[in-house]
This record gives structure tokens, C-alpha cells and sequence, in this order.
């Protein structure tokens, strides 16, 4: 469970990690390699690579304790989907209390089903090259 909230800590902060921090917490995180074999690969101590990954864990913690990044996405993202969760229960409610109009319901669940990371995406290219 730790390891779940330092994933999500280095999801958001691993830019600001120093790159020997970032290489190793890739190494650990990301290609699953053991403490061991991190220290093999990169010729120095298992004490060396542990004291490297806390010291990153360590300054993504204080990241997160200062700008709460990490904590206003999971907030946001859990709001969107009980927003959608909502939605859809709406949807079904009133396409059965009104079956006269079931198509339009089931366009709406559609709608909120959909992937809009692509729009999403191509907006915030065009807003940041104004910027």
C-alpha cells in the first residue's frame, strides 16, 4: 500500500526528482527491478540504492505536502466519476419513467460514456500556444 501512494507521488512529482533519483525510482517502479538488482546494474551498494529511493520518497512526500497536486487530482478525478456514476443513474431513472423518450436517455449515457481526452488534449495545445 505504500508503494501504491509513492507511485502515485512520483505519477505527479518524478520531474522534480533529481536524475539519479528519477533513474533509480524508474528502475524500481517502472521496470519492477529489486533493490538488489538495481544496485548490480548501477555498480554501487543495496544500501546506497535504498538510502536513493527513500531520500526520493522522502522529497516527494514534502512535493505533496506542499502543493497537494497528487491529492486535488484524486479529488477530481473521483468527483468526475461520481458526477458520470449520477448522471447515468438519472439517465436510466427517467428513461424508464418515460419511455417515450429512451432514445434521448440512452444518447445521454452515451455522451457520458464517451473518451474526451483527445478534444480535451487538443484544447489545452491550443490555450498553452496563446500562452
Amino acid at each position: 500500500m505504500a508503494d501504491l501512494k509513492f507511485l502515485r507521488l512520483w505519477d505527479v512529482y518524478s520531474p522534480l526528482l533529481t536524475p539519479t533519483q528519477r533513474e533509480m525510482t524508474d528502475m524500481y517502479f517502472n521496470l519492477d527491478l529489486t533493490v538488489s538488482e538495481i544496485a548490480e546494474q548501477k555498480g554501487i551498494s543495496r544500501q546506497g540504492v535504498s538510502e536513493c529511493l527513500a531520500s526520493a520518497k522522502k522529497q516527494l512526500e514534502e512535493y505533496e505536502n506542499k502543493l497537494k497536486f497528487s491529492h486535488i487530482l484524486r479529488v477530481s478525478d473521483i468527483s468526475h466519476s461520481l458526477l458520470l456514476t449520477a448522471a447515468n443513474k438519472w439517465a436510466e431513472n427517467f428513461s424508464r419513467a418515460h419511455p417515450e423518450l429512451s432514445a434521448e436517455a440512452e444518447e445521454l449515457k452515451k455522451l457520458l460514456l464517451s473518451d474526451y481526452s483527445a478534444e480535451a488534449e487538443s484544447l489545452v495545445s491550443q490555450i498553452e500556444d496563446k500562452e
